[in-house]
Order: C-alpha cells, then sequence, then structure tokens
C-alpha cells in the first residue's frame, strides 16, 4: 500500500511539473490580471457600502412585517368571509333560474362562480381593506400594542409605514386583476348569464353606419352577431368631399379564423369608381377585403367594457374617437376608474388607522360601523359620478377620481387629527 501511495503522488508530481514547463505563461497572466484589479477591491467595497440601502430590512424591520402580515392576513380572510356569504345568497336567488335552463352543475362551477368571486372581490376591494385596517388595528389599539409602540419612540408617521406597503401591494394587485385578468373572466361569466340567467345580450343591430377610415363610411341594414354575419352592406370612399368609390354587397362574413384583425369575406359585391365623368363598375360573387371595423364596433351590450382589458379598451376608446363615435363615456369612465380605484387602497388605508389607532371603550364595533358606512358611502359615490358622466356630461376621467378626492381630503384631516 506505501509503495502505491508513493507511485501515485510520483505520477501527480511529474504531471505538476509538466503543466508547469508548458503552462507557465498561464500563471504569469493570472499574476498580472490579480495585479491590475487590486486597485478595484476598494472600488467594490465602496459601492456595496453605497447600496445597502436597497437592503429591504432597512426600511421593513420585525414591527413592520408583524403589521403587514396582520394587514393582509386580515384582508384576504375578509374577503374570503364575505364573498362565500355572497355565493350562499347567489346560489340561493339563482337556483331556480338554473334549474329552469338547465345549466351543467361544472359551468355552473367554473363559468360562472369561478369568475364570479375575483370579479366582485376586485370590485368591493376598498371595502375589504377598510374592514381589515378597521378590524386588526382596533384589536392592536385594544391590547395596547399601538401605545407601546409610540412609547417606544416611533412616530405615528413611521407607524404608517407598514400600512403604506400593504395598501401597495393590494393596489398593484387589484390594477392587475381589473385591468389583465377579470375582463378576460368577464367574457366568460356574461356568456354563461345570456345563456342560463335569461340576460339576454344583445346580439344584433339595425342601420348601423359609422365611419372606418379618413373619409371611409361604412354601412350595414342588418348584422346578426351570433353568426358574425351582415346583410345590406355599403362602403363609400370620400376624397375632397367627392365620392369616388361606392360598394355594395347583400352579405358580408367576419372572418373569425384569420390571423389578423379587419378580415371580412363580402358575397354578392358591386363596385363604382368614379374618376371624373369616367365610372367604372366591377362585381363578383366572393371577395376576401380589409375593412378597419369589428363586431364590436357594431353591437354594444351592456356590460361590454367590462370585458375589454386596460389596451384593448384604450385602443377601442381611440378607434372610436377617430371614427367620430359618441357612445364612447362609459368605456372612459370604465378606464380610469380601473386606475382610481387601486390608489383607493393608500385613501381608505389612512382613514382607517387614523380612526382606529386609538384606544377607546367600546371595542372595535364603533369602528367597523363607521368603516362600513365610509366604505359604502365610497362605493356609492363612485357609482354615482359615474352616471352623471354618462348621463350628465361630466368629464370621465374627473367622475372616476371625484370619490378619491372626496375621501383624500377626509383622510387628510383624520390624519393631521390622529397624533393628538
Amino acid at each position: 500500500m506505501e509503495y502505491r501511495k508513493i507511485k501515485r503522488w510520483h505520477k501527480l508530481l511529474k504531471a505538476g511539473r509538466w503543466l508547469e514547463n508548458h503552462f507557465s505563461w498561464l500563471k504569469r497572466i493570472l499574476k498580472w490580471i490579480g495585479n491590475k484589479l487590486n486597485w478595484m477591491l476598494p472600488v467594490f467595497a465602496w459601492i456595496g457600502h453605497k447600496l445597502r440601502w436597497l437592503n429591504p430590512r432597512r426600511f421593513i424591520k420585525t414591527i413592520d412585517w408583524y403589521i403587514i402580515k396582520k394587514f393582509l392576513t386580515t384582508y384576504f380572510f375578509a374577503i374570503a368571509l364575505i364573498i362565500s356569504i355572497s355565493i350562499v345568497f347567489d346560489v340561493n336567488e339563482n337556483l331556480s333560474k338554473f334549474t329552469e335552463y338547465n345549466a351543467p352543475l361544472k359551468a355552473i362551477v367554473f363559468d360562472y362562480y369561478v369568475n364570479f368571486v375575483p370579479y366582485y372581490s376586485n370590485l368591493f376591494s376598498p371595502l375589504f381593506v377598510f374592514i381589515a385596517v378597521i378590524f386588526f388595528t382596533s384589536k392592536m389599539a385594544g391590547n395596547s400594542e399601538i401605545i407601546s409602540i409610540l412609547a417606544a419612540g416611533i412616530s405615528f408617521k413611521r407607524l404608517m409605514r407598514p400600512y403604506m406597503i400593504s395598501a401597495a401591494l393590494i393596489s398593484l394587485l387589484t390594477f392587475y386583476l381589473g385591468s389583465y385578468v377579470i375582463p378576460k373572466g368577464n367574457v366568460v361569466r356574461q356568456n354563461f348569464e345570456s345563456l342560463y340567467k335569461n340576460k339576454k345580450r344583445n346580439n344584433s343591430a339595425e342601420n348601423v353606419q359609422l365611419q372606418v377610415g379618413k373619409g371611409i363610411i361604412a354601412y350595414i341594414q342588418h348584422y346578426d352577431n351570433n353568426v358574425k354575419r351582415g346583410y345590406g352592406f355599403s362602403l363609400d370612399k370620400f376624397e375632397n368631399k367627392k365620392l369616388v368609390s361606392h360598394m355594395t354587397a347583400s352579405e358580408i362574413q367576419y372572418d373569425t379564423i384569420s390571423d389578423s384583425k379587419f378580415h371580412w369575406k363580402v358575397n354578392n359585391w358591386r363596385i363604382r369608381e368614379m374618376k371624373g365623368l369616367r365610372e367604372k363598375i366591377s362585381s363578383g360573387g366572393m371577395k376576401d377585403t380589409l375593412i378597419l371595423m369589428e363586431p364590436t364596433d357594431l353591437v354594444f351590450s351592456k356590460g361590454q367594457q367590462e370585458t375589454f382589458t386596460s389596451p384593448e379598451l384604450r385602443e377601442y376608446i381611440n378607434r372610436q374617437i377617430d371614427r367620430g363615435s359618441s357612445n364612447v363615456v362609459q368605456y372612459e369612465v370604465e378606464y380610469h376608474k380601473r386606475i382610481a380605484t387601486s390608489f383607493a387602497s393608500f385613501i381608505l388605508t389612512t382613514i382607517g388607522v387614523s380612526l382606529s389607532s386609538r384606544k377607546r371603550k367600546g371595542g372595535m364595533g364603533l369602528y367597523l360601523g363607521i368603516g362600513l358606512a365610509l366604505s359604502f358611502g365610497y362605493i356609492l359615490l363612485q357609482t354615482v359620478s359615474a352616471t352623471f358622466a354618462i348621463n350628465a356630461g361630466t368629464p370621465a376621467i374627473l367622475a372616476a377620481w371625484i370619490p378619491n378626492i372626496v375621501f383624500a381630503v377626509i383622510a387628510y384631516f383624520c390624519y393631521r387629527q390622529a397624533p393628538n
């Protein structure tokens, strides 16, 4: 055994000498690089010292984590509790309709209630935020935890930090769900309601005329959205206020399997082209054409704005404005409301903390009552302001932000009085 070890070490020694003789240049290069990088070590140390403020622990202490966990836990618990009760009432109300229209159990669960929960959770998110803040902050105040925190030298402003961090997380979640996730679920939910809850959607349109491009006017005598087909179609093109092209077709069919938008098929078409005193007429049986309109431009149904994601909503609004359509107010209100509602978390959190951070006799019942009243007041004001925008001509962005402006003023006075 000893001889084998000596022999093995001898081979390793020979291999080391060979590498040193043949790769000594690599050793010199590495040594040179090491010498050149020595001056950079203090630079890296200085950068690391300056970037210490990026560490979350610098801003979020143990007490912050404690409040954030309580906030978020209570918030999601409130959602689960209230939405569960809402589902029970909704089932009790609609069970007869589900039975009457023979709604499948799979469709009820996955098409309706799976999309029912996030829609109403997001809709009443301000209510859940307010209830959560009032509930656990009142409990902390009742247990003298708030008093202990303030007595330890933490100011009321510093106490608001974990609340604002939690509100920011909820705000981002609310905006993302309301702008990108829930609209897709609303399509499935509304289709279910039109089939099994007797909420028939508007699936046809008569005598539709709209501008599909600069100087291009489309007209459809009757359009059926169920089969995406229109009858009595015409397309007029104007240049310098003069008609230069007139196209007619007995039928027009939207191409639903095309890879891109705006593809239509026209049947029994006829085109008249006017060039000065000359006129050219052409006709045919079927033709694929590109017309800058979609089925959503022809048929308007209640709640349609809730089925668009925010980018789609912005694109639709711009397209309708370019066409001169006046039926975009409710879409603009929906677009701005999604942004305004996400900011409501900060405002209602400030009011909730300011009202419930003091220890008073009577427990948290009074605070919960005030919280419910203010939350429903916010939702009611949001609905009323939207109605003013649609029916009274109030600017859409102002109507969406009126509840936030009013409650921001209330939050400011509550915050100023809370430390006293």
